[in-house]
């Protein structure tokens, strides 16, 4: 008998059920911690002669100090300039060049920081001095080296990714250019050089200007956000409140780097081609050296709970964008799981907002995420909405309602939800198969929950989520209470009721 596509699915789904597969996965797995903390998870794949490395920071832009957000996001990219053999022409000289320009950097700030009783023309010179500096610094440079030495050895570029929970940087290598890699890393992480900081500096201000103040989806999320939370960093965009931006210096980056980048704060995970034994032996040749360092303390602040809904106005456009975002809570609450099949039950070609919103030419755009702008703690079920041509915000907002009072009041058929939850349990399938996608994934799991194991678990109780669940996980979360929305109309009111429950 030829199965249908949600037969397939099921089938898919029920071969590869995770306490089965757990157990043969678990054979291929090798954990070691150093001795100075720092913790590596190896999977074995030998089929193709590639190896991806995963360095995940648990750091990101809520760690954040007030008055220097951004900070975060902009150490990861400097991080990404070199060593001190690579990325220069001649370190020492180099290293000179930069002390010259940090030192007349902090002449430059503190006559700025006289306030009122600063020196305009003196502040001109120290600036015209400081540029100077930064301009005889920057012959030293060789530009893209760091990213070039992996191109030249067969590798992709490296990427790194600023977020608000985490900073992760990924490779890929030949596995005969292994030993390349646990030499560039760890000098990278013990030796680093903040090179090019004030040129990175200047280049997110004009991407945030281009990209958030310039367009309308993340200026609309950034209102969501800053309007939804009250007390909580991400309240703040990863990138940071450009006035915050545009005074970082070199050695707030340092005192940032000296007390996150520490072993016992960080996880690195390696998938493809090699031995435990080679990869335990090259770690202590390479990162071993890194000294032992006090582990962060960890963020304390709460958000206050939400007694209304919340909205904000940014300004007005011809297509008009909605964001909607519900308050949720972390990744650890046992709803977790529910309301990443809720996500799925909605979002896609096959979801309930497709059938309801989009193809009824009441939207354009229908998208939901379970989890904004992070997971480690409460955090935001989001709604992304425009408006078809003829309908209003209004008309979108209603038709959501609609749907989210669906989920609230008649309980998902046994179909539907065995659908989504083979499409979660297939779509960590595929993404198990590719290394750097695993290489990626088991840090996190790790780091958040103490167990890259948690992957697994979190499997298991997707595929044990009920209708019943989906039902009253619904009901609790999306109130008009826990609502927020952020959207740039079309010259129209602020849109009318939120949530599916009045």
């Amino acid at each position: 008998m030829r199965l249908t596509g949600l037969g397939v699915l099921l089938c898919l789904g029920a071969a590869w059920l995770p306490a089965q597969n757990l157990s043969e996965f678990e054979k291929k797995v090798t954990e070691f911690t150093l001795p100075n903390g720092l913790h590596f998870i190896l999977v074995e794949r030998h089929d193709a002669a590639v190896i991806a490395f995963h360095t995940y920071v648990k750091a990101g832009s809520v760690d954040d100090a007030a008055g220097q957000t951004g900070l975060a996001n902009l150490v990861s990219r400097v991080m990404m300039k070199g060593t001190e053999t690579l990325g220069t022409r001649g370190w020492e000289g180099e290293k000179r060049a930069l002390d010259a320009a940090e030192q007349a950097y902090g002449r430059l700030q503190a006559e700025r920081n006289k306030g009122l009783m600063a020196d305009a023309g003196k502040a001109g010179v120290l600036d015209t001095q400081w540029r100077m500096a930064l301009e005889a610094a920057q012959t030293w440079v060789d530009p893209n080296a760091y990213s070039r030495v992996f191109q030249d050895n067969g590798g992709g570029d490296p990427n790194v990714k600023a977020l608000p929970d985490a900073t992760e940087y990924s490779y890929t290598l030949p596995s005969n250019k292994a030993e390349l890699w646990f030499l560039l890393e760890s000098q990278r992480l013990m030796h680093p050089v903040f090179r090019e900081f004030y040129k990175e500096r200047d280049l997110v201000l004009e991407e945030h200007r281009a990209n958030v103040e310039g367009k309308a989806l993340p200026r609309v999320e950034a209102a969501l956000m800053a309007t939804a939370f009250e007390a909580h960093p991400y309240r703040t965009p990863p990138d940071g409140w450009p006035s915050d931006v545009a005074n970082l210096g070199v050695a707030e980056a340092q005192a940032f780097f000296a007390k996150y980048y520490v072993p016992e704060n960080m996880v690195i995970a390696i998938a493809g081609d090699m031995y435990p034994s080679g990869a335990r032996l090259l770690a202590d040749k390479y990162f071993g050296p890194m000294p032992a360092r006090p582990v962060p303390p960890r963020l304390h602040t709460e958000e206050p709970p939400q007694l209304g809904t919340k909205s904000a106005v940014v300004g007005e456009s011809p297509q008009g964008l909605m964001a909607i975002g519900y308050k949720r809570p972390g990744e650890r609450s046992r709803d977790d799981a529910v309301l990443d099949v809720i996500q799925t039950l909605l979002s896609g070609r096959t979801g309930i907002l497709q059938g309801e919103l989009v193809e009824k030419g009441i939207a354009q755009i229908a998208v939901a995420r379970a989890t904004f702008p992070a997971g480690r703690d409460p955090n935001l079920f989001l709604f992304l909405l425009a408006p078809a041509p003829g309908h209003t915000l209004d008309d979108v907002q209603k038709a959501l309602n609609g749907v989210l009072g669906q989920l609230q009041n008649r309980q998902v058929n046994a179909e539907t939800l065995a659908r989504a939850k083979a499409q979660i349990r297939v779509g960590a399938l595929r993404r198990l198969e590719s290394s750097a996608d695993l290489a990626a994934m088991l840090p996190v799991y790790y780091a958040g929950f103490g167990d890259w194991r948690s992957l697994f678990r979190e499997l298991d109780d997707s595929s044990k989520v009920t209708a019943e669940a989906v039902e009253r996980a619904a009901i609790k979360y999306f109130t008009p209470v826990n609502c927020t929305v952020a959207y740039q109309s079309r010259g129209e009111a602020l849109p009318g009721r939120t949530g599916g429950q009045q």
